[in-house]
């Protein structure tokens, strides 16, 4: 069955024509006349059965309905242009698209990435940042890194690391104190981070504590937030050291109590399972799982 499309060149015209909300400067964006801007703008009115925009003397305004579908198809056009962009940009390479976890992403796996470029010229991998599971058929993703139990359907799992976060301030909140007791710790603000909102609570069990305020404080969905308002001395924060490889060396933030939160969950490769014999992902997967394993030995 035929789809009920109207034609992508009365598109293009209705959408400049509403963003300028002026035919005469939508033909010359275009490099068309005002009449064959006229034409298709009312061949689309014509299509929908709809009036998009009121004539009169003084020029041309959008009604409501025409304001609505403008944003509509604005942002279609851009997705047709990013997509048309992308193809183009992928001739002759072999692309991973792979959704990640931001922090993960740009604190653990990016400094490493170029290792892989190194060894593997010929593969792409571009990285968007996802956080929770989604239907690999529904995008375009090729694989995810995401933190969890690796409970996905459709999909084979690597598990590359947990978390094992530590609580870490900035030095001036350590004072001249080589570390601090939980007990100290439990009368500082305490960071929480959103997606882990049992974190501390479940550090204080471990050691064996009992804490009122243990969920109290301010939330940041991000690690990297986290480490930011450590940083600026606003409180105490848990979170997994090679996450802040670089701060915790540049004595940005200390570790102020070396007892680890130890992970149930974990960081995992996973790929579905239409594409597990994909030469690309097969290196990819390898040299993940060998640097997970690397770091975890160091």
């Amino acid at each position: 069955m035929r789809r009920k499309i109207p034609s992508t060149t009365a598109l293009i015209s209705f959408e400049a024509a509403a963003r300028h909300e002026s035919f005469t400067r939508a033909a010359e964006e275009l490099s068309l006349t005002q009449g064959a801007i006229c034409r298709q703008i009312a061949s689309l009115e014509e299509f929908l059965g709809v009036e998009l925009f009121r004539r009169s003397r003084r020029g041309v305004k959008l009604t409501e309905a025409g304001l609505s579908y403008s944003r509509r198809v604005a942002t279609q056009l851009d997705a047709v242009e990013r997509d048309t962009l992308s193809i183009m940009g992928q001739q002759g390479t072999n692309v991973i698209e792979l959704a990640v976890v931001p922090t993960f992403g740009t604190q653990w796996l990016l400094p490493r990435l170029k290792d892989f470029q190194l060894k593997h010229p010929e593969v792409t991998v571009n990285l968007t940042n996802r956080t929770r599971p989604f239907l690999f058929a529904d995008t375009e993703f090729d694989a995810a890194i995401y933190f969890g139990d690796a409970d996905w359907s459709g999909t084979e799992s690597h598990r590359l690391m947990g978390e094992n976060p530590v609580p870490v301030c900035s030095p001036a909140l350590l004072g001249n104190k080589t570390h601090l007791t939980a007990e100290a710790i439990a009368e500082l603000p305490l960071l929480q981070q959103t997606t882990r909102p049992y974190a501390w609570r479940q550090w204080f069990i471990s050691q064996h504590l009992n804490i009122p305020r243990d969920m109290t404080g301010p939330r940041y969905e991000l690690f990297s937030m986290l480490a930011q308002a450590a940083m600026h001395d606003m409180g105490i924060a848990l979170i997994p050291p090679f996450l802040i490889q670089r701060e915790l060396v540049e004595s940005r933030l200390v570790i102020a109590n070396p007892q680890a939160l130890p992970s149930i969950k974990a960081y995992y490769l996973m790929i579905p399972e239409r594409k597990v014999e994909s030469a690309s992902l097969k290196a990819f997967r390898d040299w993940l799982i060998d640097q997970a394993q690397s770091y975890s030995s160091e």
